[in-house]
């Protein structure tokens, strides 16, 4: 049994455990809620941050998966405390919830440091939550463990399984090629998403549940675990008992987030074929923990780690339902041990070995053995050249073999609003081997990013069976997405990036093989056109979109604010 903390050795002693007057209006205000004072005295308080929400899909379920939390805390002996904070709902927030990632991440940190907490259980899973929650919570520097919302249910459409994004896209290309009606769509709209949860394919949500629990801040093999299965709960009940037994052990948030942690994770997203916004948030993460994470380190670590993971878009045919029961991240970190840290902690071992030991793969189609990978290397290559001086990534696995080494005329689009208006205007004269590029799509230009780097083909080419074209932008794309889409450039045009001075025309050259992007421009014709450039106008004039402006660093950085990335410490407030 862990050694039980005293009342005096918890951090929310100092709100209930004085004899000053605050602590009288504390005690008075807790019974004001209803609470018996042996119900709370002297225990750990936990603060469950939900992100549940009536407009996010992804998230609907959390309000119920709340309360198993509540009963894990209760059970272990603690006092849990629901907390709401900002949903980012994928689906519907705009122009993307890529803007508010880190307010949710200041909610969060703010919210754990100025309220009697002693632990913290974070509830999120769709795109942003998970990097958000686990920013703020890293800053805060608390025990604390992280409840995937899970994947949602497989989708179905006469005869065929479908994965949420990843089909969408597939048949709105088959419509705009005259392949499917209205009539099919009606259709595709009741079954492509079937339950709460986030999308089943090795999208960014699934990739980024999957990091955290390879960085060890969730309960073993949380992060498949479909969204309405009944185990769903149970993980959920365990977060609970969990997040009172590291209380007592004081097991911080610093502990599990170590350097190791996050190479562990990186190669647990290249394994996985996952969404090249990990390597955004993953950078950010690490950054708040106190750890340097850079491109090259996703580049050194892809070089040596398969993808073994046979999920889409980067796999062939599996869903995350089928990852989940063929062993799921332990099944899968089963297969790579030897490229893994094993004797650091996690939130329920004392080392990964423990946590990982036992662990099975159910079925070899799903999850590869070392010998039969879905690809050699892992699924994200980082790009570098005079058109990305700070580097790009493509998610090649996802792409065309043929296009992977390409040189192309670009037709370039100066922000996604004309590209929408004129992409399939015939004076453009595009072709298959035409390079698209898009730019102002970048943190500030976009702004926040947007996932606009899946470019649309023409209508002209799809008709013609065309299905993927070399596209390049500052902007980022969904993990649920497909192609070969060079994303991320850096530094991004908004800011004179050498992407700003791409000319419709210019031949570009990619070679995936050799890492390199490259503007066949030479050096005395770009420094006319930077001469020439004037930068755009400012987005936001007031607001949380000023802060933004004024803060958000470049997508090789992670997209934090630089006043909450730099180093430093904040103190505890006074509560006496």
């Amino acid at each position: 049994m862990t050694a039980r903390k005293r009342p005096e050795e918890l951090r929310s002693h100092q709100w209930y455990g004085t004899d000053g007057l605050r602590s009288f209006s504390h005690r008075a205000r807790t019974r004001q809620l209803g609470y018996l004072p042996e119900e709370h005295l002297g225990k750990p308080v936990v603060a469950i941050l939900n992100t549940w929400s009536d407009i996010n899909p992804c998230h609907v379920h959390l309000r119920d998966r709340a309360q198993a939390v509540k009963r894990g805390v209760w059970q272990a002996g603690g006092f849990p405390l629901e907390f709401p904070v900002s949903t980012l709902s994928e689906t519907f927030q705009k122009p993307t919830p890529m803007l508010y990632r880190n307010m949710l991440a200041m909610e969060t940190e703010e919210l754990l440091r100025s309220y009697p907490v002693d632990g913290a259980v974070l509830m999120g899973g769709c795109d942003k939550s998970t990097p958000a929650l686990l920013m703020g919570a890293a800053s805060v520097d608390l025990p604390t463990v992280f409840v995937p919302a899970g994947p949602m249910l497989p989708g179905h459409w006469r005869g065929e399984v479908l994965g949420s994004g990843t089909d969408m896209w597939k048949y709105w290309d088959d419509k705009r090629a005259g392949l499917i009606g209205d009539c099919e769509m009606t259709e595709l709209e009741s079954g492509l998403a079937r339950s709460p949860g986030h999308c089943m394919t090795m999208g960014t949500a699934s990739t980024l549940t999957a990091a955290a629990e390879a960085l060890g801040v969730t309960v073993p093999g949380a992060s498949s675990i479909p969204a309405v299965d009944s185990g769903h709960d149970r993980m959920a009940a365990r977060a609970g008992l969990t997040i009172v037994e590291l209380v007592h052990k004081d097991r911080k948030l610093s502990e599990i987030l170590t350097p190791e942690a996050f190479e562990d994770a990186v190669t647990t997203v290249l394994g996985l074929g996952g969404s090249t916004n990990a390597v955004i948030h993953l950078i950010a993460m690490a950054g708040r923990a106190g750890v340097r994470l850079t491109l090259d380190d996703f580049d050194r670590i892809a070089r040596t780690v398969p993808v073994l993971a046979n999920v889409r878009p980067g796999g062939e045919r599996y869903l995350m339902e089928d990852f989940h029961f063929a062993g799921g991240l332990p099944g899968f970190l089963s297969r790579i041990p030897d490229l893994l840290h094993l004797d650091r902690p996690t939130v329920s071992y004392d080392t990964l070995r423990e946590q990982i030991a036992g662990a099975q793969v159910h079925d070899d189609d799903v999850i590869r053995p070392r010998d039969n990978p879905v690809a050699d290397e892992g699924g994200v290559a980082v790009l570098r050249g005079n058109l990305c001086p700070d580097g790009a990534v493509i998610k090649h696995i996802a792409a065309e073999a043929h296009l992977l080494k390409h040189t192309g005329p670009a037709v370039v689009f100066d922000d996604y609003r004309q590209m929408q208006r004129t992409i399939n205007d015939p004076s453009l004269n595009i072709t298959a081997d035409s390079v698209l590029v898009l730019r102002n799509a970048g943190p500030k230009g976009g702004p926040g990013m947007p996932e606009y780097g899946m470019l649309p083909i023409p209508d002209h080419l799809l008709k013609q069976g065309v299905r993927d074209m070399v596209r390049i932008s500052d902007a980022r794309m969904s993990g649920t997405s497909y192609g070969a889409c060079v994303l991320h450039v850096a530094p991004e045009s908004y800011v004179g990036g050498p992407l700003a001075l791409v000319r419709t025309g210019d031949l570009i050259t990619l070679d995936v093989e050799a890492r390199t992007l490259h503007l066949r421009v030479d050096d005395e014709e770009m420094a006319r056109r930077r001469a020439a450039w004037t930068p755009p106008p400012t987005r936001y004039e007031r607001g949380y979109g000023a802060l933004y402006h004024d803060q958000i660093t470049q997508a090789d950085t992670g997209c934090d604010f630089e006043f909450l990335s730099r180093p430093g410490k904040v103190p505890d407030p006074y509560a006496g």
